[in-house]
């Protein structure tokens, strides 16, 4: 089974952000861009776990204590580079307790030895991931050796000439354990455990 451990997002906030990409995927119809549905923040992949240790992994995230976190979504940018522009992704911005969590997160199911997950090795930096540049977006070798996408050159113009979008603020009071199926038509993700913040 596929998992990860991430924060839902409220209803208001993604439907604004599901408008921003449908304006913005015409200028990029060949990236593969997130079904809004999908929309999340991310707290740590984990990948792929043997079905009979799920429930070791709900053990550990039981233990990730923390608060509630408040949460804004503005702006945009891309991974890594502009230049080499392979993720377009909003802007997130939160208190301490976001940070907090993650690393809490991260601490408990490393701490599980039993399930033998790695520890995080960069440092936290949350983003909300709205598409991903196709490895057969150019037509170029030449750019593809040099790791250009031309797939976000349009849209990087496009934006250019507006202001930073704000989402809006939320504040997440629980945090959930999901699983991953994919499939051609793009991820699907299922809530298969909840844990509480504190508030």
């Amino acid at each position: 089974m596929r998992v990860f451990v991430g924060i839902d997002i409220e209803s208001e906030i993604r439907e604004r952000i599901a408008r921003f990409v449908a304006g913005a995927r015409e200028f990029a119809p060949e990236a593969r861009w997130v079904k809004a549905e999908t929309f999340h923040v991310t707290l740590k992949f984990i990948g792929e776990v043997r079905d009979e240790r799920v429930e070791a992994v709900k053990g550990a995230l039981a233990q990730a204590t923390g608060g509630a976190t408040t949460i804004s979504f503005r702006g945009f940018g891309f991974f890594p580079t502009p230049r080499s522009a392979r993720v377009f992704w909003v802007g997130i911005e939160a208190d301490s307790n976001l940070e907090a969590l993650a690393r809490a997160v991260d601490e408990k199911l490393v701490g599980s030895k039993a399930l033998g997950i790695e520890p995080e090795k960069a440092a936290y930096k949350p983003h909300l991931t709205l598409a991903r540049a196709s490895m057969r977006s150019s037509g170029n070798p030449h750019q593809r050796a040099s790791g250009a996408a031309p797939a976000f050159q349009r849209l990087q113009e496009k934006l250019a000439a507006i202001a930073a979008p704000d989402f809006g603020t939320m504040t997440a009071r629980e945090f959930f354990l999901y699983q991953s199926k994919l499939s051609p038509q793009g991820a699907q993700y299922t809530k298969i455990a909840r844990f509480a913040l504190n508030t």
